[in-house]
């Protein structure tokens, strides 16, 4: 349009049909939040001026007007309007019918036709049908778009409409180049024209568009996107400033991680650790932290699918223009592609992880005391990622000085020729590890122990199943696959036939609180241990279970297990002749013994009540 088209009359014209359905879409349920159409006219503005940009710098277009390219808002509380501004490339007549008032070629068509045929409004069909403006309709009951292109000579036009059917178009003059964009605010969305509202919504929206956005003169959007720049030229000062911005926190992030990849997607990242847990704290599960990004416009926030919920602490952002976007940009539509997204994020986050862990292995550690037990949570039920997960384990062992803590390669690369199993213990400290029975064979063997200190610990080593092709077998298993202790120098054995004789007695005194009674094969110092006969749940998993429900008993079958050459056992064998009676509840304790040392006693008084029995016995028999 020409600058003489200027006198030609204001005419009413009617939607397209497409049109009318897409308007009824757009305002009744495509979108889930009326605040986004805020976000898809900035993006749309943002849009126009990046476009005039172009078109400057390669001489394609020119304007004679020297506009600062930004988006400026005004807000009217009183009159309750809302005026957003750009100084983009603007529009002719024929552009505003075309991009407006009918579907041209930006694919709507499409969109309507899959939409009539599935008689479903929840499609997920690529975001770039240009509908965005529509959205304005959801808390507008009037509309009024002034625009002039930048081409040389255009002429300004209006366009106004209610959204029921039809709009008015005509010329305007004394239009500056770009797109003005009045809202009459509907009764109900009268909040829209307060500014701390629209402040908060580009915050949350729009923060990173590339433009200046100003609400009644303040620029808001003051945080740059600094994740598409290159890391080389950002200052710690931006990163820490970036991190407390997308974080909502006052500290310094303890790792960093900024990257790019191309494939399977373009992409941006800019991940970060915080210092605490706060989930260790009490303050519940953490909300995902990382939110996913499409050309700096926010697409989602606290974005379930980018990493999975066992990284959930870690926070950042994401950026792709190439994400498969459903209609109204607030989902991520294609799930195949996002899968494999997810793969290529989480798998570069546990890279940066193991490259921190033998850069820095002393600052790893203290990631590991704050945030171990989430990768537990991974290394238990991510298959996909379950090796990588697992190289960043880290626990004490019997072979490693108290405090300090060893990786499963590090555990590998010390094994034993022919060893095929990575032992593992549970207890409270490392002190009653030390102190139990469990450790004793494997002390005669010179076979290294893990030391794990809570449940989630032998959960997460159980599920994990193997590592490199050596199975994670827990210590307090019956079956093992190591060699006896030799026989102590100078201390005498129970023959096979007494043997045999005291372990059928103790299982008819003990009788159902365990499943057998036997010669241990790995006893050096202790009387007797208590074992999992099945190999299915660990002393620390079974105590896990009687902490949730105390009313449970034991769980599994258990065998008690005898050392024939401890003194203690060998009494018994004669003081079940001089006082039955005394021998069977000294047996009762053997058993408890054992079970304390392997942190299984629920109810201590019998217990406590029978060792007073057997001191007063004791004792009678001395007087």
């Amino acid at each position: 349009m020409t600058a003489e088209d200027a006198t030609k009359p204001r005419r009413t014209r009617e939607f397209q049909t497409e049109i009318k359905q897409l308007l009824d879409i757009v305002i009744n349920s495509l979108y889930t939040e009326r605040e986004i159409f805020l976000r898809e006219l900035i993006s749309n503005a943002a849009d126009a001026l990046e476009k005039f940009r172009y078109h400057n710098l390669t001489g394609e277009g020119s304007s004679a007007e020297e506009l600062p390219l930004e988006i400026s808002i005004e807000l009217d509380d009183k009159e309750h309007t809302l005026t957003i501004t750009d100084t983009g490339i603007g529009m002719t007549e024929e552009e505003v019918i075309e991009n407006i008032g009918t579907i041209a070629h930006s694919g709507s068509k499409n969109f309507i036709q899959q939409l009539a045929a599935s008689d479903s409004k929840d499609l997920n069909l690529i975001g770039q049908f240009g509908v965005g403006f529509y959205a304005a309709f959801m808390v507008a009951k009037r509309v009024r778009l002034q625009t002039r292109s930048y081409l040389p000579g255009a002429a300004g036009c209006e366009w106004v409409s209610e959204g029921a059917g039809s709009y008015d178009l005509g010329p305007s003059e004394g239009l500056s180049r770009g797109t003005r964009i009045i809202l009459e605010l509907k009764d109900d969305t009268h909040e829209f024209s307060r500014a701390e509202v629209i402040k908060r919504i580009i915050r949350q929206y729009s923060s990173f568009v590339p433009f200046p956005i100003k609400v009644n003169g303040e620029q808001v959007n003051t945080v740059q996107a600094i994740w598409t720049r290159n890391k080389n030229e950002v200052t710690e000062e931006e990163y820490n400033d970036f991190y407390k911005f997308v974080a909502n926190a006052f500290d310094e992030p303890f790792y960093r991680l900024h990257f790019t990849a191309d494939a399977p997607l373009a992409i941006n990242a800019l991940l970060f650790v915080p210092k605490q847990n706060m989930e260790r704290f009490g303050f519940g599960r953490l909300e995902p932290g990382v939110n996913i990004y499409s050309r700096k416009i926010l697409i989602q926030q606290h974005a379930e699918d980018i990493l999975p919920q066992w990284l959930r602490f870690v926070k950042g952002v994401v950026d792709s223009e190439d994400l498969p976007l459903n209609i109204s940009r607030e989902t991520t539509q294609d799930r195949a592609l996002m899968t494999k997204l997810r793969r290529v994020i989480t798998g570069r986050f546990l890279k940066f992880l193991q490259e921190q862990s033998q850069k820095e292995p002393d600052k790893y550690l203290e990631f590991w005391k704050t945030f171990g037990v989430f990768l537990k949570e991974g290394a238990a039920t991510d298959f996909s990622h379950r090796d990588d997960v697992a190289k960043l384990l880290r626990f004490e062992s019997s072979k490693s000085e108290p405090g300090k803590m060893v990786s499963l390669p590090d555990y590998i690369d010390r094994m034993k020729e022919g060893q095929e199993e990575i032992y593992f213990i549970n207890g409270p400290t490392r002190a009653s590890i030390e102190a139990g029975p469990y450790l004793e064979a494997f002390r005669a063997a010179d076979l290294e122990v893990l030391y794990t200190n809570e449940p989630v610990d032998d959960f997460a080593l159980s599920n994990l199943a193997e590592f490199e092709g050596k199975r994670m077998v827990s210590a307090d298993t019956a079956e093992l696959n190591i060699p006896a202790p030799p026989p102590q120098e100078g201390v005498e054995s129970l023959d096979y036939d007494q043997i045999q004789d005291l372990t059928a007695w103790f299982k008819e005194v003990l009788g159902a609180r365990v499943s057998e009674v036997r010669e241990s094969t790995r006893l050096v110092e202790s009387p007797a241990i208590i074992l999992d006969l099945d190999g299915m749940m660990t002393g620390s998993m079974q105590r896990f279970m009687q902490a949730l429900n105390e009313q449970m008993g034991d769980m599994g079958r258990k065998v008690l297990e005898i050392n024939p050459s401890h003194a203690l056992i060998k009494r018994l064998l004669s003081l079940r002749e001089e006082d039955e009676a005394l021998a069977r509840i000294v047996a009762e304790q053997v058993l408890d013994n054992a079970l304390i040392a392997a942190g299984l006693v629920q109810d201590p008084r019998l217990m406590v009540d029978r060792i007073y029995r057997i001191m007063e016995q004791s004792l009678a028999r001395k007087s």
